[in-house]
């Protein structure tokens, strides 16, 4: 398997640390995650039957008008490749591995592309794949541009993939709204944003045929009842959603301001912040270690096709661990620790 974030195992493992001595900034989900209600007690015993309610919820949320839910959008990463023959894919580099991994695994040819040469591999591809924004390092394109590719791509029918797992905090970039436009097969993810990654939930937003082949290709009852019941409650909760949106907008610029301060100038989402060996002025790797050393996980790619290398950090849960990580990035650049 790929590495992943949220791998704190690895690191107990690696340092010798104790689980509950780390502070997790290794992926990009919300930290303060939504409330999860108890659930029915039938959800536990029913075989879990496809749900109208959630995708009412989820389409009206993202405002889709067509959508279907999967165990994750892992899940659909995997079985799109497998729903059309052969071909060329590009897959925009940095970005999340599993995309380019999985087309190669299902026999395509796959290249792997900077987000500023997107537009002209529209022309030679079949496939193209791209998060937006970007993970990992917060990039962004214009919805207007998506779409005209998109529609280049369905002229030779092919089509455009575009990941919008951390659209939430910035709905204006996202296209799902114009996701049964031929082409354009858009994934949204209720891990980040909502913080439930762990019920494994996702949805993708296409026209009718391809979602249908979709569901048709993954099964039946391949999302749980309790992840239902649950979604439905997070996704219809606009309290809650509202008052998040503005907790992360402001996390997100505390996060990027403490790490601006302290050298290293990156840019990313509300969610996280990215910050490469040309921003830090100095490797990546090095940080990363230390970081470790202090009981601090934070995600390193360092690997191709990440070039520069660079690091993820995604936001503390508490003021404890703000502190924390100030205190390491005060240490790391020979500044007082601040208690």
């Amino acid at each position: 398997m790929l590495e992943h974030g949220g791998n704190l195992r690895d690191a107990v493992r690696h340092f010798a640390r104790p689980f509950d001595d780390w502070l997790d900034l290794s992926t990009g989900i919300n930290p303060h995650f939504y409330p999860a209600p108890t659930v029915a007690a039938n959800a536990w015993h029913r075989l879990p039957e496809h749900s109208d309610a959630l995708l009412l919820a989820a389409q009206q949320y993202y405002r889709a008008p067509r959508m279907l839910a999967v165990a994750g959008t892992q899940a659909a990463i995997q079985a799109l490749p497998r729903l059309r023959p052969p071909g060329r894919v590009v897959v925009s580099a940095p970005s999340y591995a599993e995309h380019a991994y999985q087309w190669r695994q299902a026999g395509h040819v796959v290249s792997d592309c900077t987000y500023d040469s997107l537009g002209a591999a529209v022309a030679d591809a079949d496939v193209v794949v791209l998060c937006n924004p970007n993970n990992p390092t917060g990039e962004m394109i214009a919805p207007d541009l998506l779409l005209t590719w998109a529609a280049q791509l369905a002229q030779r029918g092919g089509g455009l993939i575009v990941d919008e797992a951390f659209a939430d905090t910035q709905p204006d970039i996202s296209v799902v709204m114009r996701s049964q436009q031929p082409g354009l097969i858009v994934l949204r993810s209720i891990g980040k944003f909502f913080g439930l990654a762990g019920i494994r939930l996702g949805f993708v937003a296409a026209g009718a045929d391809l979602l249908t082949q979709l569901a048709n290709y993954l099964g039946p009852w391949s999302i749980s009842g309790p992840a239902q019941q649950i979604a439905i409650a997070a996704l219809t909760d606009m309290q809650w959603q509202t008052e998040t949106a503005r907790r992360l907008k402001r996390d997100g610029e505390r996060l990027h301001q403490l790490l601006e301060q302290h050298g290293m100038y990156g840019a990313g989402t509300d969610l996280f912040q990215w910050c490469s060996d040309q921003a830090l002025h100095a490797q990546t790797g090095q940080l990363w270690q230390f970081m470790a050393e202090r009981g601090i996980w934070v995600r390193l790619f360092a690997k191709a096709p990440f070039r520069p290398h660079g690091l993820r950090f995604g936001l503390p849960g508490s003021e404890a661990g703000w502190l924390r990580l100030q205190a390491a990035l005060d240490e790391f650049t020979g500044k007082d620790i601040v208690t």
